[in-house]
């Protein structure tokens, strides 16, 4: 059933110093329930107390007078089963390195970008809210070390972006990660000392994408993300930066000196045949080995150019009064390189 059918008389809470963002969140999801909106966490945190019909919580971070994780921060230490269990989406914009990891070690469910499309906003709302009350029955959403998604649930939220790409003939693409020196650590300096290692990487990884983007622990030593709206040649770009960056890097655990070599697989649902998001999870798998083929259709971005594409998608709400010179600018690029093709 969709949450309208379930839950009718049941209202979603956007919290938002922005006028314009809760009203853009407002307009797309009355469609599945009423919407309460308040511009700060201290108004939101009172209409938590006294709303009990709130059952799910789409915050901003960066607010007056109480920001979104001081907001998470009172409901995760809430003395009242009913708020402590609330569902709460971040609304991410541009934040800094670091901020969505303090937002899920602060207990946020999930994450949505400001620029996210219906669909995407509405596909969030009911995937959220069903995953998590059927994992206080059953398992958790969220790999314990790591606080990424678990398996189970990436499958789950990705099966709805997967069908929607799919109808609508959108970009998406699959990365496998695997950290290919986790087994040798574990003999050279210990269990204690990989486990620690995978969590790092696991905060880098998330770092890395974006909000709309989801990132799974898939096994002990392999990291999985599901990109929407990103094509075979922007994920590679992703996938080569995170393995230079993992060659590059040395960890201390003690005495020892962890150093990382990791493996990635790419499928993408444009370059591959595929009939349901555990097919491109399972090409990504076999690319990491070489089993298959790149997807094609797969080659680099200049690194610059692929920065300047992503903050353009990911800024593009608030572009505001510029925007419009921003959409002529790249119609000029874009005539620029069909004539050159001619």
């Amino acid at each position: 059933m969709s949450p309208t059918t379930e839950l009718p008389q049941k209202r979603v809470l956007v919290v938002d110093d922005s006028k314009f963002v809760r009203a853009t969140f407002a307009a797309v999801l009355k469609s599945a329930f009423p919407v309460r909106e308040e511009a700060d966490g201290e108004a939101a945190w009172r209409a938590i107390q006294e709303d009990s019909s709130i059952v799910l919580v789409f915050t901003d971070l960066d607010m007056p007078k109480l920001d979104g994780l001081g907001l998470l921060a009172r409901i995760r230490g809430s003395t009242d089963a009913r708020i402590r269990a609330l569902p709460v989406v971040v609304i991410s914009g541009a934040e800094q390195a670091g901020v969505k990891e303090r937002a899920r070690n602060a207990g946020a469910n999930d994450f949505i970008s400001k620029s996210a499309d219906p669909p995407e906003l509405l596909a969030r709302l009911d995937n959220v809210l069903r995953v998590v009350t059927a994992a206080q029955e059953t398992e958790p959403t969220h790999d314990r070390l790591t606080g990424t998604l678990t398996d189970s649930y990436l499958r789950t939220e990705s099966a709805k972006r997967y069908s929607y790409a799919l109808r609508h003939d959108a970009e998406l693409s699959v990365m496998a990660l695997r950290l290919d020196s986790v087994a040798e650590i574990v003999r050279t300096a210990g269990k204690d000392a990989a486990e620690q290692l995978v969590k790092r990487i696991a905060r880098l990884v998330m770092e890395q994408v974006r909000a709309e983007d989801s990132v799974a622990r898939t096994t002990a030593a392999t990291f999985t993300v599901v990109a929407p709206g990103t094509s075979a040649a922007q994920m590679m770009v992703l996938a080569k930066r995170l393995q230079a960056q993992l060659a590059q890097a040395r960890v201390t655990y003690g005495q020892h000196v962890l150093k990382v070599a990791a493996s990635f697989g790419v499928a993408s649902l444009r370059a591959d045949p595929s009939s349901s998001i555990e097919d491109l999870m399972r090409l990504a798998t076999q690319r990491l080995d070489g089993a298959a083929p790149p997807p094609k259709g797969a080659e680099r971005l200049p690194p610059e150019i692929d920065h300047a594409l992503q903050v353009l998608e990911r800024d593009a709400v608030g572009l505001g009064e510029v925007s419009k010179e921003v959409v002529e600018r790249l119609q000029r690029i874009a005539k620029a390189i069909q004539a050159r093709r001619k």
